[in-house]
């Protein structure tokens, strides 16, 4: 052999034989793989290499079981799931214990962030066989055809190992139990789902508002904040109700329970100072100690809440809140090319917070001089630590506070806090990070474009609004194809459709973004979404639309109560009203209302798990304005109006001549007016925002 052919001989040699060595490190170190490798879900992949003979969730699988007589074993959670970490590493990675759901079950795994319809198929009969809430993660045992005959959350090994022994035996020796047992979760599921359709829209009255927050005042916690309980969730869809109704009925003691809340969550732990940004929730009553994964969807709905809030009390702080958040987002969530990431796990290296909590030696170490300053700013004292020696940073009181009680000149202390986050960031970055769920969901990016757009209105930034609108873009290039909107976007991930909430929350962004842009194409947007919702989603039987496109679950899906998002219903109520109002369509105001006047019983009994309906009978039974600003300086006026917090106005406007019903008849060339209007009944046109808030104060 010639010496260069032979030297290209012995190079191929040695990289055969790397690669076939790397390739065995690679089958040592993964002793199992099954189907979700195939998968781009990072919380399915986190289980690729169980034992366990994991599949996604499809109608193929089912049809394995009815095939091979099996029941079907279905878990369900998230990538950030702490305890879905503890049961994995506990059970899932057991052997002995794969070996026996393989043996007498077909094992699906479900993300309940890809598939929300089969986690709130699930969820629901969870809460109704167990009596309580739910939570992940979520494990059922059902027949073949998908009917559940056993649920609960987390189990130990133990736990689980005795449940399936007892339900696969019962399904062998019982079959016509199993079935009945089956059959009547089922039938309760689908009772948990019915709404009856009304026209009473006597119903609608302030009395029935009233009634509902007086029966709610009683849970609330008056000196710390939200709802009496042992943990605390933030469910800003509730506070933007509270802080609408507070402005509107003068209602004080509400709006002092809503600063006090936003108070709380912003100086407790909930809230991450070093980095912006927040947690899920806190595990105590106090917002001191939170659950540590970061969601968008809190993020997203929290900046639309503090920068109302802004606007309402001028607190510095909420404005610092809104401005760190956004920072955060764009830093940690968000995707090269545009569209912001799912989560951040609670977890990193094996240990819940381990990421963000810290010691009080490691504080001194690193801060030196400061660390009394500092210590008495983050509350470091022997009674606030929390596990192992681990301080989680949170405050007493707002800076403004802080800065009087310590007679601190207020610039020389904002450079010290600012030099003290970036050391500890610094020291923090040396840390294993939290994983990331890179999914990009449409419903929870269309949420923070919400956010972006109301951070825009209150600030004046013009930098928030440009977010809104690439972010917008990247939704509707990536996730919406013809005629379909897409779930979730992720490079060389499976298509999944759009479920209601998807089409409910992108056409309120755009209609928020029509009213910051005047831009007409966000209108027709919002417009043809609308049609296309009204024909795969509408529900003839509830005059309220289902959660998915298809009935290819167990039950039909009819969501109308609140969670830590707020109800898709209750967002498509709110775009019918909105569109009824723009477009002077009486047949979307009286459908609006129609599915109001179904909830109005509901409401009245827990105002707290609805108060997404609340906020629009808050805009039905009290006046609401159309504010539209015509000519050529259009734009400057609605910004100036926009920084105003008047709830139950619609602000919009045109730099041209429209024909939109609003702006007909209504440009000059010569000039730019307001029109203040209520149901098509309008005042005289004025030229300032000053005259328009006069009128809207006196209408």
């Amino acid at each position: 052999m010639p010496k260069k052919n032979y030297r290209l001989f012995f190079a191929f040699f040695v990289i055969l034989m790397i690669s076939c060595k790397e390739k065995n490190i690679g089958q040592e170190e993964h002793k199992f793989t099954n189907a979700l490798i195939d998968e781009t879900s990072p919380y399915l992949l986190q289980h690729a290499h169980n034992p366990v003979n994991w599949r996604a969730w499809s109608q193929e699988a089912l049809d394995e079981a009815k095939k091979e007589d099996k029941l079907v074993l279905i878990s369900i959670g998230y990538s950030s799931c702490h305890w879905c970490h503890v049961m994995e590493k506990e059970t899932f990675e057991d052997e002995a214990t794969a070996k026996m759901m393989n043996e007498n079950f077909i094992n699906i795994k479900v993300d309940r962030e890809e598939r929300p319809d089969v986690d709130q198929v699930y969820m629901t009969a969870v809460q109704g066989m167990t009596g309580g809430g739910g939570g992940w993660p979520l494990n059922i045992i059902a027949l073949p055809n998908g009917k559940p005959i056993y649920g609960n959350t987390y189990h130990t090994k133990k736990q689980w190992v005795s449940v399936l022994t007892k339900v696969s035996d019962l399904y062998k020796t019982n079959p016509e139990k199993a079935n009945k047992v089956a059959n009547s979760v089922a039938e309760g599921i689908q009772n948990m789902n019915i709404v009856e359709p009304s026209s009473d829209f006597e119903s609608l009255t302030k009395d029935v508002l009233h009634e509902s927050v007086d029966n709610w005042k009683p849970k609330w916690d008056k000196k710390w904040g939200g709802n009496n309980g042992n943990q605390k969730f933030p469910t800003p869809v509730t506070l933007d109700f509270l802080l609408d109704y507070a402005t509107i009925t003068g209602d004080e003691s509400v709006k002092k329970h809503v600063k006090n809340t936003l108070d709380k969550i912003a100086t407790g732990g909930l809230y991450d100072h070093l980095a912006g940004g927040f947690y899920r929730y806190s595990i105590d009553d106090k917002w001191k100690v939170p659950h540590f994964e970061k969601m968008l969807y809190d993020n997203a709905q929290l900046i639309s809440l503090y920068s109302k809030a802004y606007t309402v009390f001028n607190e510095p702080e909420y404005r610092n809140v809104v401005e760190e958040t956004i920072a955060f987002l764009d830093r940690e969530m968000k995707n090269a090319a545009g569209g912001y990431y799912a989560a951040l796990d609670a977890d990193s290296d094996g240990e819940e917070g381990k990421f963000y909590v810290w010691k009080e030696d490691q504080l001194k170490l690193i801060l030196n001089a400061d660390f009394e300053l500092f210590s008495d700013y983050f509350n470091i004292k022997n009674k606030n630590i929390w596990e192992h020696g681990n301080y989680v940073l949170n405050k007493a009181v707002l800076d403004g506070e802080f800065i009087k009680e310590h007679k601190l000149e207020r610039s020389a202390f904002e450079m010290k806090k600012g030099n003290w986050k970036k050391v500890l960031l610094l020291e923090r970055a040396k840390r294993v990070r939290p994983g990331t769920d890179d999914k990009i969901l449409t419903s929870w990016n269309s949420l923070l474009i919400n956010g972006f757009v109301d951070a825009y209105k209150a600030t004046g930034n013009e930098e928030y609004l440009e977010k809104a609108e690439d972010t917008f873009d990247f939704i509707k290039e990536k996730s919406f194809q013809g005629k379909v909107l897409q779930h979730t976007y992720k490079e060389g991930g499976k298509p999944n459709n759009g479920f209601l909430d998807d089409y409910a929350f992108l056409i309120n962004a755009s209609l928020n973004l029509y009213s910051a842009t005047l831009n007409n194409a966000y209108l027709e947007f919002s417009n043809n979404l609308m049609s296309i919702v009204a024909v795969n989603f509408s529900d003839d039987t509830s005059g309220m639309y289902k959660y998915n496109k298809n009935e290819e679950l167990i039950a039909k899906i009819i969501k109308i109560d609140d969670g830590a998002r707020p109800s898709a219903n209750a967002v498509m109520a709110h775009n019918l009203f909105l569109l009824g109002h723009i477009n002077y369509d009486m047949k979307s105001l009286d459908k609006a209302k129609g599915m109001l006047s179904s909830m109005t019983p509901t409401m009245i009994e827990y105002a707290y798990g609805y108060s997404k309906w609340e906020g629009l009978l808050l805009q039905t039974a009290f006046p609401f304005y159309e504010v539209a600003i015509v000519g050529s300086n259009a734009e400057e006026l609605t910004k100036e109006m926009n920084t105003l917090f008047i709830p139950n106005t619609l602000t919009t406007g045109s730099v041209v001549e429209s024909d939109s019903p609003l702006f007909m008849n209504r440009y000059d060339e010569e000039g730019t007016y307001i029109y203040v209007c209520q149901d098509n009944a309008c005042k005289l046109p004025v030229e300032t925002v000053k005259e328009a808030v006069e009128q809207l104060n006196n209408f």
